[in-house]
């Protein structure tokens, strides 16, 4: 029996969310995103420039791809509320991550008016995945207003600073009944299969991968690093102990 990942009605093999953003050219996308075996990939209205004669970031996103738009630069409420609507009246489907952010220097997700935007946008039929810090209560609400999933950060966006907040997304894993797909500041792979091994559901990388100089091979150790976190958390960890445990009987030593 697979292992599919549901997200808003619909079933993935991949674990593994990535973006579109950083890259030196768009026309690297296809390449990283067959490398990484995404199935979902994000993108920046903001981006997409629905006027220009010329190829857009849209453009490279691959076919059969599901597509999940984002409000990037919204600083509150009605401007996510608005992307989103533009993002759907554009073609590109119900679903949205929504991001808001009002803080510059450390680029903060707005937990109230990230609340008030999945409440309005999930009431108007969207697929509402919410890009927040790792709150519990703020994540309970999220639930209540009709998110899909819930969507915190490791550490600050762009950073590759890693999972600075633990414990907090341990909580949520445990508490809340809604896929967990940690989001921002997970810097390397090895990131990625921890936050698996504890039981997220999926990870969305971008910066770790756009800004390796490698991006094509990083996408696939990021897809491997997944892969093997969910199987280990599928498996189960082995037991911990605080003092040495031999592996073998203490008997049957040489003598002489």
């Amino acid at each position: 029996m697979k292992d599919l990942f549901e997200l808003g009605g619909k079933f993935f093999n991949s674990r593994l969310l990535t973006g579109t953003g950083k890259y030196s050219t768009d026309e690297i996308i296809p390449q990283v995103t067959s490398a990484s075996e995404s199935q979902i990939i994000t993108v920046a209205l903001r981006r997409v420039d629905f006027d220009s004669p010329y190829r857009s970031v849209m453009d490279y996103i691959p076919p059969n791809i599901q597509l999940l738009p984002n409000t990037s630069g919204a600083r509150d409420a009605k401007e996510a509320i608005k992307i989103a609507q533009i993002s759907r009246a554009s073609g590109h489907g119900n679903f949205i991550k929504i991001e808001v952010i009002s803080d510059n220097k450390y680029l903060l997700p707005n937990g109230y008016e990230t609340l008030k935007a999945t409440e309005e946008l999930s009431k108007d039929g969207f697929i509402v995945l919410p890009y927040v810090n790792a709150d519990l209560y703020l994540g309970r609400s999220l639930k209540d207003a009709g998110a899909a999933a819930i969507m915190p950060l490791g550490s600050p966006i762009g950073s590759n600073r890693g999972i600075r907040c633990m414990e907090m997304i341990r909580v949520l894993v445990e508490l809340i009944d809604l896929p967990i797909i940690v989001d921002a500041g997970i810097g390397k792979p090895s990131d990625a299969a921890v936050v698996m091994e504890m039981g997220v559901d999926a990870c969305l990388v971008n910066t770790a991968i756009a800004s390796s100089p490698n991006p094509i091979l990083m996408a696939s150790a990021f897809k491997d690093a997944v892969i093997s976190g969910r199987n280990a958390y599928l498996a189960g960890l082995g037991c911990r102990s605080s003092i040495a445990v031999a592996s073998s009987p203490l008997t049957g030593f040489l003598n002489g």
